[in-house]
């Protein structure tokens, strides 16, 4: 069930909005674009435009991970994940998993790090858990990749992801996932307020189009 590099991004944002901006989520297309190419929390940091975006949302959809509809508050269509429902995950997988599909291979210290606004692993014990019941499914969801010279532990990359093979994927961005950083408080409070402007004018757009209907 590999995804493409548009989809894994994608399905990423709406896993990691539904944590962190609740009150934006479900999202707009305009905010799934917005939160795509956010320069925090993302490896390799991307350009997309509305069309690539919608296009990996249906391919989503087609494929059981992704819903659409109007959702209550709101009058536009609105878009969110189905992961935990098609494939019964439970919020600690479901965390490491959206680091994965965000930042790519990482190791379990760098994932306990990255998943604290997501889900809060008590140690480095309990990551693991999370990766083995991932790995011991019968269509596993991630695997763990070849130690790096001088790493002390092997990376974790999920098997949804297109450059999941360590062979195959750019140095470049591994290295940009490995130098990645939490993002800090300011940081965080920007990417949520340029969802909540995305939001506004799709909203905004579609008053618009109904006045000159």
């Amino acid at each position: 069930m590999q995804l493409s590099s548009e989809e894994a991004r994608v399905l990423g944002c709406l896993l990691e909005k539904q944590r962190t901006t609740p009150d934006v989520y479900p999202l707009t297309v305009n905010a799934v674009v917005t939160a795509c190419n956010q320069s925090t929390n993302r490896a390799p940091v991307v350009c997309y435009g509305e069309e690539t975006v919608q296009q990996a949302l249906d391919a989503l959809r087609e494929r059981g991970l992704a819903r659409r509809g109007v959702y209550p508050g709101s009058r536009v269509i609105k878009h969110r994940h189905a992961l935990d429902e098609e494939l019964q995950l439970h919020d600690p997988d479901l965390a490491v998993l959206c680091v994965l599909l965000l930042r790519g291979a990482q190791t379990p210290g760098e994932l306990k790090s990255r998943t604290e606004r997501l889900h809060r692993f008590e140690d480095l014990a309990t990551i693991e858990e999370s990766i083995d019941r991932m790995i011991s499914r019968d269509e596993p969801l991630v695997r763990r990749l070849r130690r790096d010279p001088g790493q002390k532990e092997a990376r974790v990359a999920t098997v949804l992801r297109p450059d999941a093979d360590e062979t195959t994927s750019d140095p470049v961005a591994r290295a940009a996932i490995r130098d990645a950083r939490p993002p800090s408080l300011l940081e965080t409070r920007v990417a949520v307020l340029e969802q909540q402007v995305a939001t506004l004018r799709a909203e905004l757009d579609k008053l618009r189009n109904a006045k000159d209907g």
